[in-house]
């Protein structure tokens, strides 16, 4: 039984000198909304709420979990995490379609679940991972978010660093693209390499960049089309592409995961489960997308709390997927991801300790901190 005392938001937010350029915008700064809920015992679970893009809604999430999340959660109490984020989901359901905030209240959601588990397992002295059914702690890494400029200074950097697998963002013209990933191919040589177009294209594009990505050797192609295009053009993708296509991080409920999987297009699939679900909702759809023989690998791109995160979930879930990591500079994500920053031969391994391992001391990013 968990009983809730205290639920806590906190906002940090950090200049960068790099901007991430992405296909629908740029990133100027990094935020991240972290949530922090303790119990009558006082045993503390960390969590964190999606916010990465725009990063003015870092602050809109943080005061929707002081309004309306803390006085649903504090002073009550739950058989388990996976009771309160049932009780959190059908009691803001109203909301959500009032408020036309279906995604940043399951934002919360997830975030706060999150916290819960972080909690639920420091409680039974486990680290998440094992607390979840894990076995393995040890994961393979890549390196996400290579920008279109220069994308090869951050590749060999993170080589240096230990990584073995990179993803490059396309879709700003066929030119370009092609001329990144020569570039990065003949730097990398045989390692994996995958690309992200970000919703970029409309279907008759998606085909004809898909038949031109062939000799580059990609391990996938990820959100070539608008994530709410029907699957009937995910199929007509899939019947002329030969490269696997991969998507999943702007899909939400396990509806939309059962009619991903169903359509059968997808390679990998990519919950993120700080945009939706947390640990609860992910969990059983992990499982799914292993028993249809398909390759989970989790989206994430933020800070250091949610990294963390998928990754238990993806040692929890098995399977040879790999953790997407954020390889542009972020101190919010370097100052609180514990061991997933030591890479050896493209893989971190968890720690043993007790939930998400998180240690940070919140002094750390006292300069990152923002008021709201």
């Amino acid at each position: 039984m968990i009983q809730i005392d205290l639920v806590e938001a906190f906002v940090y937010r950090c200049v960068i000198d790099t901007p991430v350029q992405t296909s629908f915008g740029i990133m100027r700064d990094r935020p991240a909304v972290f949530v922090r809920v303790t119990d009558s015992d006082g045993t503390v679970g960390w969590g964190e709420i999606w916010c990465n893009f725009p990063s003015v809604g870092a602050e809109h999430r943080a005061r929707l979990v002081d309004s309306v999340f803390a006085p649903l959660l504090q002073g009550k109490s739950f058989s388990d995490p996976a009771a309160a984020f049932h009780e959190l989901s059908t009691g803001t359901e109203v909301l959500a379609i009032q408020s036309a905030e279906p995604g940043p209240i399951a934002q919360c959601i997830a975030g706060l679940d999150t916290a819960l588990w972080d909690l639920s397992a420091k409680r039974a002295g486990q680290p998440l991972w094992r607390h979840l059914g894990g076995k393995n702690p040890n994961l393979g890494v890549y390196a996400s978010g290579l920008n279109p400029t220069g994308p090869e200074i951050l590749a060999e950097r993170c080589y240096s660093e230990g990584y073995r697998a990179f993803k490059l963002k396309v879709g700003f013209g066929r030119a370009r693209d092609h001329g990144n990933l020569q570039t990065l191919r003949a730097m990398i040589g045989a390692c994996d390499l995958m690309v992200d177009a970000n919703q970029a294209w409309d279907i008759a594009t998606a085909c004809n960049e898909a038949q031109a990505l062939a000799p580059f050797e990609l391990r996938w192609l990820e959100e070539p089309l608008r994530a709410n295009r029907p699957w009937s053009e995910w199929k007509e993708l899939a019947a002329v592409s030969p490269v696997a296509l991969a998507a999943g991080e702007n899909l939400a409920g396990e509806e939309a995961f059962n009619q991903a999987l169903g359509a059968g297009v997808l390679q990998v699939v990519q919950p993120d489960l700080a945009k939706w679900g947390g640990i609860s909702g992910c969990l059983p759809v992990t499982q799914r997308i292993r028993q249809a023989g398909r390759r989970y690998c989790p989206h994430f791109l933020g800070a250091g709390i949610g990294l963390l995160a998928s990754a238990h979930l993806l040692a929890a879930a098995g399977g040879d997927g790999l953790l997407e990591v954020d390889a542009n500079p972020n101190p919010l994500r370097s100052l609180t991801c514990g061991s997933l920053s030591n890479v050896q031969e493209g893989r971190v391994t968890l720690s043993d300790a007790p939930g998400l391992g998180l240690t940070f001391d919140t002094s750390t990013l006292r300069e990152f901190l923002v008021r709201f």
